[in-house]
């Protein structure tokens, strides 16, 4: 291990870069986001992958503007479908 480093030329942020993937914040109901998190947990996937797979889902399927409450009654039937 050096003595010193130099991090005058340093960049604060990730390591790696993501592509094509874009961080938002949004809001989801408590429920819905527990079973997503207990179904990506027994399925060994992240719960963030299984809710854009059922969205990628649903838009291949159905060709119409994506609002609110459209995103939600998909997400509602996804889980339904699930159980």
């Amino acid at each position: 291990m050096k003595a010193e480093y130099d991090f005058s030329q340093a960049k604060r942020g990730a390591v790696i870069p993501q592509t094509g993937k874009t961080r938002i914040t949004i809001y989801i109901d408590d429920d819905v986001l527990e079973t997503f998190r207990e179904r990506g947990e027994a399925i060994g996937k992240g719960y963030q992958t299984i809710m854009n797979e059922a969205l990628r889902e649903y838009l291949n399927k159905v060709k119409q503007p994506l609002d609110e409450e459209t995103l939600r009654r998909v997400i509602q039937e996804e889980l339904r479908a699930a159980k």
